[in-house]
């Protein structure tokens, strides 16, 4: 089957799964978030830099018959709504997870995260560590240090900020993902306003979230087809973790190979008490 038509199927499934809205707040913030299926455990996708919850449009589907599964909109992301002065940071993102997660009555839940997402379910399970029951890192970072190609976030803004972002997100592309894929990622990533790519990039910048802690949950890494990222690091903090790597992916793998991606996931998770 050609990757169009799985993409467009992967759509239409989606659709068959509506869920219901969250009406969380965090400090008069309203915080998005779809709920899918009503299996005993919890689920709770969260997307990266710029992203939404349409980036877990190909999981939903999948999961739902067997879990419950949130997928959230971050502050200043999607339908959620930002902070009065502005201001984002990792612990205002994990803040708005336990929002959602206190809002759906679950006490111990799993998170995946994607991208950014990776180092906002890491604080997360930094700060409310008793309801976090299992980690999913999806091709982002766990280094105890900022990556160093991180961009600045001042590119973003101004006339140029736009044409800057799109030169990045492109990027992120691999020859697994198709024309339809580029123009949705494309679609969802530049409609996030400026104040959000400039807030979000210096949140992920902040040397205060990157820390050589470990964690006692186990985690599952899903990474892109390219060099690994610092294992060693991944097994000092994250000893009870297991790493593959998705052939043929770029950046947004679990959109490019949705079939392995969504097999390798439902295996960690079924394992998983929670």
């Amino acid at each position: 089957m050609k990757k169009t038509a799985v993409f467009a199927m992967s759509l239409l499934a989606s659709l068959l799964f509506l869920g219901r809205i969250s009406a969380a707040t965090l400090d008069g913030i309203p915080i998005h978030a779809t709920t899918s299926g009503d299996g005993p455990r919890t689920v709770i996708l969260v997307h990266g830099w710029t992203c939404d919850e349409t980036t877990w449009q190909s999981q939903v589907p999948a999961l739902a018959g067997d879990y419950r599964v949130i997928t959230i909109d971050l502050p200043g992301h999607g339908e959620s709504g930002s902070p009065r002065d502005g201001k984002l940071s990792m612990d205002l993102f994990a803040r708005a997870i336990e929002a959602v997660r206190i809002e759906a009555k679950a006490d111990r839940v799993a998170l995946a995260g994607h991208s950014m997402g990776t180092p906002v379910i890491i604080q997360y399970a930094r700060l409310f560590s008793r309801h976090a029951a299992a980690l999913v890192f999806v091709d982002g970072s766990f280094s105890s240090a900022p990556p160093g190609s991180m961009p600045s976030p001042a590119g973003f803004a101004g006339p140029d900020g736009l044409k800057v972002r799109e030169g990045m997100i492109r990027t992120m592309f691999s020859s697994a993902t198709t024309e339809e894929m580029q123009k949705h990622i494309l679609s969802m990533m530049l409609r996030a306003p400026e104040s959000t790519a400039v807030g979000a990039m210096e949140a992920m910048r902040d040397p205060a979230v990157w820390k050589d802690d470990a964690f006692a949950q186990p985690v599952l890494g899903l990474y892109a087809d390219r060099p690994w990222p610092a294992v060693s690091d991944m097994r000092k903090r994250f000893p009870r973790s297991e790493l593959h790597k998705i052939p043929g992916t770029g950046h947004f793998l679990m959109l490019e190979k949705p079939e392995e991606f969504n097999r390798l996931l439902k295996s960690f998770l079924d394992k998983q008490k929670f």
